[in-house]
């Protein structure tokens, strides 16, 4: 009893201390620049390198912007070095993080993870290092709070930092390129142009990534009898209807049991507290329209958003219809449950 005592304390003074430096570091986060780190960096001499990279590390920590850091390391490393120093002070300060999160918190969240938070935790450890790869292409949640929410997973370590290490590279050196290409800028070097335009080319292939990755991950579109086979067998299998409401009860009705999420008004919806596809990543999702367009798009959309097993199905209604299988409408829907057909 006594020593469940003494890690609770030490747990608790951990935590107050961490909570102190973020609100301290926060309210004097106007002194981190360029300039300062320049002169930190310079007065250090040789151990320049590794004090910039630890002062990366704890700002990382301390919820500190990495934006800044990451443009300081290109305008003062160059963009080769500077990648380097960055990736390991990011990958370093997003390891104390994680491992802070574990030591605080991942019991507390294996003593409740039932429900909703059993199934996300199972499913973010049933994606391991894909989801962490993912998160870092596709910034879902602010990098400095998504280290914390990581280590509350049961994702190893080591596949954790190596997807961190991998996956950050293509931004960090965009980012350290452009800090690299705006001190030359000032001090009116050569090529100005040229760094110029390989500096906006890195931005935009930074930023098409997500829809990349996004496109990727959709998995592959769902026949129509794979469809009903996976409802007649109730495997859990969500039907997202991404049609009109007026469209889900008209002519063509619906698949019974299916959710109705317009695509109009499905990007809000997700963005709710209580979403209403829940908060299990891995939950399979078919998404069933008309056809096939706009299935696509919600497809697109709910990757983007994290949901791995979103599929389209081939033919939508079209093809349900085709096969004679049964539909509620508004007509049915206003019968009693056993004189539906």
């Amino acid at each position: 009893m006594s020593r469940r005592i003494s890690r609770a304390w030490y747990r608790t003074a951990i935590a107050l201390l961490l909570a102190g430096a973020i609100g301290l570091a926060v309210l004097s986060r106007d002194r981190l620049s360029v300039a300062a780190l320049e002169v930190w960096v310079s007065g250090a001499g040789a151990a320049g390198p590794l004090v910039f990279i630890g002062v990366y590390a704890a700002a990382t920590v301390l919820f500190l912007p990495g934006s800044v850091l990451t443009l300081a390391g290109g305008a003062l490393f160059g963009p080769l070095w500077g990648t380097l120093y960055n990736l390991v002070g990011a990958t370093l300060g997003a390891a104390l993080a994680f491992l802070v999160a574990r030591y605080l918190g991942r019991d507390w969240v294996e003593a409740r993870a039932r429900g909703r938070l059993g199934r996300l935790v199972e499913g973010v450890a049933a994606e391991g290092w894909r989801f962490v790869a993912f998160t870092r292409l596709v910034p879902l949640v602010p990098f400095n709070l998504l280290n914390y929410v990581l280590g509350l997973t049961p994702i190893p370590l080591p596949h954790y930092l190596v997807a961190t290490l991998v996956f950050m590279l293509p931004g960090a050196f965009a980012y350290t390129y452009l800090g690299y290409a705006g001190r030359e800028a000032l001090a009116g070097g050569e090529g100005l142009i040229q760094k110029g335009l390989i500096a906006l080319a890195l931005l935009a292939a930074v930023a098409f990534l997500p829809r990349l990755v996004a496109r990727l991950r959709q998995g592959p579109a769902m026949s129509i009898q794979d469809l009903k086979g996976r409802l007649d067998a109730r495997d859990g299998t969500l039907v997202l209807d991404v049609r009109s409401a007026a469209d889900f009860v008209g002519e063509q009705g619906h698949i019974r049991g299916a959710l109705n999420l317009p695509l109009e008004d499905l990007a809000a919806r997700l963005a709710e507290a209580e979403s209403p596809l829940g908060d299990d990543p891995e939950r399979p999702i078919a998404l069933v329209c008309r056809t096939d367009r706009r299935s696509a798009k919600a497809a697109a959309l709910l990757a983007r958003k994290g949901f791995a097993r979103a599929q389209v199905v081939q033919g939508g209604m079209t093809a349900w219809l085709a096969q004679g299988w049964p539909v509620d409408d508004a007509q049915s829907q206003a019968l009693p449950p056993g004189e539906r057909p």
